[in-house]
């Protein structure tokens, strides 16, 4: 399922959207100037290794520098590909705004950099033994994911799914949408742990950042947000009368 666009209004200029979204693509398109050696370097130094901060014995025999607390910010920034970056930011760009919207420029800052820490966290907690680098903004994506969850059920999706060749359109329950997509992510996880195999997929990341927006959205949320409300004879979303 690719979501095209949502039916949700947006009455702010989302400037944190904004700013976060430039931010990813320079750093991505920076990436792209580097050797395949100093990237794989860059990702180990701003790039979150459990096995780093859980095992510092190791991390001292494998050369790592004093761990701080920069690579669990900056990891959120970093991107291994193409498909990566636009998969994270195209999520992004699709939710996001509302968020900025009901919560405001400051408060969706923070609330956005608050779900990243908190997937990184519960996704080091599931593989601290790892020792490889946790790059990607999805984490702190999922947590707006999880924030539009609760605030705009409601809201229509417009999606796409491809049937071989045939493209079909749907509109659908962006709680149904986004259930899906947190069902997967446990499913997937779940799955991959029982295998055996190495996690190429921060499948925890992606669950703590969605739980985290579920939980926490209604502490960052303005009092004034109900700028629009839902009308469900129409299926949309629209501005009251008094606006």
């Amino acid at each position: 399922m690719i979501p095209i666009r949502d039916n949700v209004p947006c009455l702010i200029r989302p400037y944190v959207l904004w700013t976060l979204m430039t931010a990813n693509i320079t750093t991505f398109f920076m990436e792209q100037f580097l050797a395949p050696g100093a990237k794989l370097t860059l990702f180990h130094l701003l790039g979150v290794v459990p096995a780093r901060y859980i095992n510092p014995e190791w991390a001292l025999a494998a050369g790592y520098p004093s761990a701080g607390v920069l690579p669990f910010f900056t990891y959120m920034f970093l991107h291994s590909g193409w498909i990566h970056i636009i998969l994270n930011l195209w999520m992004l760009w699709i939710f996001a705004d509302n968020i900025e919207d009901a919560m405001g420029h400051a408060r969706f800052f923070v609330f956005y950099t608050i779900c990243g820490l908190a997937a990184i966290a519960v996704q080091v907690m599931l593989t601290p033994s790892a020792n490889v680098p946790i790059i990607g903004a999805s984490g702190a994506v999922a947590g707006i994911m999880g924030a539009y969850f609760v605030l705009y059920p409601h809201g229509r999706v417009l999606t796409l799914v491809p049937i071989i060749i045939f493209p079909l359109f749907f509109k659908i329950p962006a709680g149904l949408f986004l259930g899906i997509w947190f069902t997967i992510q446990i499913f997937s996880g779940f799955t991959e742990h029982m295998s055996g195999g190495a996690q190429q997929i921060a499948w925890g990341a992606h669950v703590g950042g969605f739980v985290t927006g579920l939980i926490l959205v209604r502490f960052f949320i303005k009092k004034d947000r109900c700028k629009y409300c839902y009308d469900p004879a129409k299926k949309d979303y629209e501005l009251p009368e008094d606006f």
